[in-house]
């Protein structure tokens, strides 16, 4: 399975493709698409909808894993914050393909072991997984890369257990 991961932000939105299975990952792309802040909201939101779909034709992913937005002190974050994700979401969907939103936490036990580590632990963890000679930078670009290999690694028993739900 090949899973892009989004790490959405209207200044700096973290993009990592993995292929793998649950327990095993290989490193596809990673990459950080930045607008500038003086910029219009709409003229930020266009250049992250032409970077998505360059990064979808390139890379043909199978799902697509955001991040899922949670409140936090900054309301004006958190509106670019989901609003990049909105847009990441539109591109998967008007392709058709799946796309799950996965909890900072859960993307942190998924690739550590615990919820509550830091993002120096999720870049040394991804670096180990991937096989990469150190985290990638800047950290959005390890928070995308965990977030796709969280959605390898959960993807597959999520399934089954809606499965043993319809029956």
């Amino acid at each position: 399975m090949r899973v892009l991961g989004v790490d959405p932000g209207l200044t700096r939105c973290g993009l990592g493709v993995v292929d793998g299975s649950p327990g095993r990952a290989t490193l596809v792309a990673v990459g950080v698409v930045t607008t500038p802040a003086d910029a219009a909201l709409g003229e930020r939101l266009v250049t992250l909808e032409a970077a998505f779909e360059q990064w979808l034709d390139e890379h043909q992913p199978d799902a697509v894993a955001v991040e899922r937005v949670f409140s936090q002190a900054n309301v004006r974050t958190v509106m670019g914050t989901a609003q990049a994700g909105a847009v990441a979401v539109v591109c998967a969907a008007r392709r058709g393909l799946p796309v799950v939103l996965h909890t900072p936490s859960e993307v942190k036990a998924a690739v550590t072991g615990s919820g509550r580590a830091d993002k120096a632990q999720v870049g040394l963890m991804v670096a180990r997984l991937l096989r990469l000679d150190g985290p990638p930078k800047p950290a959005d670009a390890a928070d995308a890369l965990a977030l796709a290999i969280c959605h390898l690694w959960r993807a597959p028993a999520q399934a089954r257990l809606a499965a043993l739900a319809v029956r």
